[in-house]
């Protein structure tokens, strides 16, 4: 794993890396046997804690990778560490039971997150994800969806009638070559409109058809952060899954400085929203 880049940047106190994942070490927490793909290597929680020291990062959420499945352990074992300074969002089969869902909540978990994507393994329909929504509002839990740039039009009605709120993925997945006038970047300024989405401005590197810095997707986060800055988180993504390239995190870091021109605005996304979102003390 190479080592970033220190960021020019200036992350404000209580910065939160909203979007992150752990991956093993394997022989203390396996993959998942139906996993839809290996990582390239561990990725161990003791790495990213220097990563975050390394980038100016004092807060984080861990995501719960489909190459660990629905066995939280590697997630969970990471917010104990530092459970005053990470939670986690959790992958879970829509037949989870209450004492499970408790279980999950008292290790550090706020959320669960469900895929739409069709290099992942699917698993629950949006119906059925909206009734286990139910079970999560006494807790305060929210809803984070993945999904393929093409289905959020489609899917946007049923995300609006959730119990808890829902938060889109890396931007929507979009397709960064087509511009910012395309439908799916449309659908998602609209699905925003609605007070209970939520949107993470990360994935740049994902959403981008170019070479870092990946400027062909600024815009669309540019613009995300300015129309929805009270409902924005960013994460890194590391470290990095599925991609051909492995991002420079320090570079990720400094695109802030274009997606949030204002120091009001970096505050809002990096502090003050997930401090908020997750409940940090």
């Amino acid at each position: 794993m190479a080592q970033p880049s220190k960021p020019k940047l200036k992350l404000p106190a209580g910065a939160c890396d909203a979007h992150f994942h752990v991956f093993g070490p394997e022989r203390r927490f396996p993959y998942a046997a139906e996993r839809s793909y290996t990582p390239a290597g561990d990725a161990p929680k003791e790495t990213l804690f220097q990563l975050h020291e390394f980038l100016g990062i004092d807060r984080g959420v861990v995501v719960q990778s489909n190459a660990h499945g629905v066995d939280n352990s590697a997630a969970a074992d990471l917010i104990a560490a530092r459970p005053r300074r990470y939670r986690g969002v959790a992958l879970v089969r829509a037949s989870l039971s209450d004492g499970e869902l408790k279980a999950l909540d008292r290790q550090g978990f706020r959320g669960a997150r469900f895929h739409f994507m069709r290099h992942l393994a699917q698993g629950a329909g949006v119906e059925e994800i909206l009734a286990l929504a139910k079970r999560f509002a006494p807790l305060g839990w929210h809803l984070q969806i993945h999904l393929e740039s093409t289905l959020i039009g489609e899917m946007a009605g049923a995300l609006r009638r959730s119990p808890v709120p829902v938060v889109i993925d890396h931007m929507g997945r979009v397709d960064a070559s087509l511009g910012t006038g395309q439908k799916a970047f449309a659908d998602l300024l609209e699905l925003l409109e609605s007070r209970n989405i939520w949107v993470k401005v990360s994935g740049s590197e994902r959403a981008s058809r170019q070479s870092p810095p990946w400027k062909d997707a600024v815009p669309f986060a540019k613009r995300l952060v300015a129309e929805c800055g009270d409902r924005a988180l960013w994460g890194t993504d590391w470290p990095h899954p599925n991609l051909k390239e492995v991002p420079d995190d320090g570079v990720l870091v400094d695109l802030l400085a274009e997606i949030a021109p204002s120091e009001a605005q970096r505050k809002a996304l990096l502090v003050d929203n997930p401090k908020r979102f997750y409940g940090f003390e």
